[in-house]
C-alpha cells in the first residue's frame, strides 16, 4: 500500500488570525508585548545609540560638554527620533499595570491614580531629556555656555524628577499588599517599596556635582538602575503570568497550574498547520 503525503494546509494562517481575533485576552497580550518592545527599544536607544545611560559627568567643562554633543550628534538625533516614534507604546504598558490593580480587591482609585501619575511622568521622566538634547544636537555651533545649560537641564530633568515614579511605586505597592485576589505576589509589593526608596536618593543630584550622590553617582544612579532593572524584569514576568491566569471574574485569580489544559490550549496561538 503506497503512502500519500497529506498536502500542507493553506488554512493555518487564517486559523491563527481567527484565533487572535476571537481571543478574549488579545488586548491584554497587545499591552504586554507593547511593554516588551518599548523596553527593548529604550535599552538600545539610551545605552547604545545616544550614550545617555549611564549619564555623562555633571562636572564637565563647557568644552567637554560641546565635545560630547559633537561626538554623539548622529546618535542623539536618530536615537531620539526613534523614541518619539515609539513613545506611545508606554500607554498600553501603563494601562496593563492599571488593569492589574482593577483586577484586585481594592478601590479603582488605585488604578486611576497610577494611570494619571505615570501618564504625566513620561514628560520629565523621559521626553524632556530627549527634546532638550535633540535641540542641543541640532545646532552644535551654539554658544558653549548655552550648550552646557541644555546639558544640565536635560540630565537634571531626567534623573532629578524621580519623585513622580516614587509615588507611583507606592500606589502599586499598597494595592498589592491590600489585595485579596492574589493578582500579584506580596513579595512584589515589597519590591515596589525597594524601587521607591532608590528613587528617594536621587534628590541630592540637584546639589552635588561629583561623588556618589551626583546624577551618575554610585548611589543616585548605579544602585537605582540595578534595582530598577530587577524590578522591571519582575513585573513583566508577573504581568505575563497574570494574563495567563485571568478568568475575567471578580474573585481570586486561579493558580496557573490549575487552569484546565483545554482552556490553555484554546488560548495559545495556533502556529502549526492542520493536515488534510
Amino acid at each position: 500500500m503506497s503512502k500519500t503525503t497529506p498536502p500542507s494546509s493553506p488554512a493555518h494562517p487564517r486559523r491563527t488570525t481567527s484565533h487572535w481575533r476571537n481571543n478574549p485576552k488579545r488586548e491584554l497580550w497587545f499591552a504586554w508585548y507593547s511593554m516588551v518592545v518599548f523596553y527593548n527599544i529604550f535599552v538600545v536607544v539610551f545605552f547604545i545609540m545616544t550614550h545617555t545611560q549611564p549619564p555623562p559627568y555633571p562636572y564637565w567643562s563647557d568644552a567637554q560638554v560641546v565635545s560630547w554633543f559633537n561626538g554623539d550628534h548622529n546618535g542623539l538625533l536618530i536615537g531620539f527620533g526613534i523614541v518619539f516614534a515609539t513613545a506611545a507604546l508606554t500607554l498600553p504598558a501603563n494601562a496593563l499595570i492599571a488593569y492589574s490593580m482593577r483586577r484586585m480587591s481594592v478601590s479603582r482609585a488605585f488604578a486611576y491614580s497610577y494611570l494619571v501619575i505615570y501618564s504625566l511622568a513620561a514628560l520629565p521622566g523621559m521626553l524632556m531629556l530627549c527634546v532638550v538634547l535633540s535641540v542641543g544636537a541640532m545646532r552644535p555651533g551654539r554658544d558653549p555656555v548655552l550648550m552646557h545649560w541644555l546639558y544640565d537641564f536635560a540630565f537634571l530633568s531626567y534623573v532629578g524628577t524621580m519623585g513622580i515614579f516614587l509615588i507611583g511605586s507606592l500606589v502599586w505597592m499598597l494595592a498589592i499588599l491590600l489585595d485579596k485576589n492574589r493578582v500579584l505576589p506580596k513579595w512584589f509589593g515589597y519590591l515596589n517599596l525597594c524601587n521607591a526608596l532608590t528613587e528617594v536618593v536621587v534628590s541630592p543630584a540637584w546639589i552635588f556635582h561629583q561623588g556618589v550622590l551626583d546624577w551618575n553617582g554610585l548611589i543616585s544612579w548605579w544602585i537605582n538602575m540595578v534595582v530598577f532593572g530587577i524590578y522591571t524584569s519582575a513585573f513583566m514576568m508577573l504581568l505575563r503570568a497574570m494574563i495567563q491566569r485571568e478568568d475575567f471574574g471578580d474573585g481570586p485569580l486561579p493558580e496557573l497550574k490549575k487552569i484546565p489544559r483545554k482552556t490553555a490550549k484554546a488560548e495559545a496561538p495556533s502556529l502549526a498547520g492542520t493536515a488534510q
